[in-house]
């Protein structure tokens, strides 16, 4: 590096941050001699002087981002890097290194996407720690080292999406694509305590398919199968955003109605109901159900499906295709 046109100040700045350095890289190497220097990685060692805001680094920090050392800048600042961060993650990685200078964290430790010259982003695991400090013990100088976790954080995602994915399937009847039964169980335990909570009205309705055997028997389980997966179609899209329809078992369904008393349920399960009376099942069926609704009144779970359970068999003993309602 050419010194030639600096000022007798600024030779002595230079001088300054170089002692610095080499105080830093001393230290360093004799912690590696004792077997104590933990921090080991492919992208090598950063340090920065926040005087000078200048940054020194390993070259494959950049050069890894598809950067040739001939596009880094004479004189690298933190900004170089900061600039570079993913927009989600630029908060969280300013809050880390505040969080340090300002004595809030041991340690900067942050994981952050940084663009790459093509465009792309790669994962990137930074960790640092102010090791000199000025006379007022404000921090002159951080050192760190950073890895490069791109493969590694995209198998975490992708890991992450098929959990996802496994827990919306254990979650859904496979046929039906609405809750499957254990959900609707846990959704009713919930919606119970709430409603114990808040003291609000909270209802349940129970539907039957009625003579779905003969449907089985007379057309096969195809056909019955696609009886189910309409059914339950109509119904999801006749309840309210706040209720909750699900398919309890064979040829049964539920759905759980938020802070509603039984006057309203009732009124929705006999749009349901009527839904279904109207629509036009496949080769022409005519398919009907029959429903019984209950309200919570401060029993145990068991108590309120077999409420709204035994107003399901009143409405199939009555003539079927009816809703009865525990008013």
């Amino acid at each position: 590096m050419d010194y030639t046109e600096y000022s007798r100040e600024q030779l002595l700045d230079r001088i300054n941050d170089l002692e610095m350095l080499t105080q830093e890289l001393l230290k360093e190497k004799e912690q590696e001699t004792r077997l104590e220097y933990a921090w080991t990685g492919n992208l090598g060692h950063w340090y920065w002087n926040i005087k000078t805001n200048e940054v020194t680094f390993n070259p494959l920090k950049v050069t890894k981002l598809g950067y040739d050392i001939s596009e880094i800048p004479e004189h690298v600042t933190y900004q170089f890097f900061t600039d570079k961060l993913h927009s989600e993650d630029f908060q969280k990685t300013m809050d880390a290194m505040r969080d340090h200078l300002y004595g809030k964290a041991e340690v900067y430790e942050v994981e952050y996407r940084i663009r790459a010259k093509d465009g792309s982003f790669k994962w990137y695991y930074d960790r640092g720690k102010i090791t000199q400090y000025d006379d007022n013990c404000k921090p002159l100088f951080l050192a760190g080292i950073v890895f490069d976790i791109t493969e590694k954080k995209e198998t975490q995602l992708e890991l992450e999406y098929k959990n996802r994915i496994l827990s919306e399937m254990s979650s859904i009847d496979g046929l039906t694509k609405i809750g499957n039964h254990r959900t609707l169980i846990e959704h009713l335990n919930a919606e119970i305590a709430e409603a114990n909570r808040t003291c609000n009205p909270l209802s349940i309705a129970i539907f039957d398919i009625d003579d779905f055997k003969k449907v089985n028997d007379s057309r096969g389980h195809v056909y019955g199968d696609q009886v189910l997966v309409d059914v339950a179609s109509i119904m999801k899209k006749s309840i309210r955003g706040s209720d909750f329809a699900g398919r309890y078992g064979g040829e049964e369904f539920m759905v759980i109605f938020p802070n509603t008393t039984v006057p309203v349920a009732s009124k929705i399960s006999e749009r349901i109901r009527q839904a279904i009376e109207d629509y036009n099942f496949v080769d022409g069926l005519r398919i009907t159900i029959s429903g019984g609704v209950g309200q919570y009144n401060n029993e145990t779970i068991t108590e309120l499906i077999h409420s709204a359970d035994e107003r399901l068999y009143s409405a199939k003993r009555n003539g079927k295709n009816q809703i009865v309602a525990d008013i």
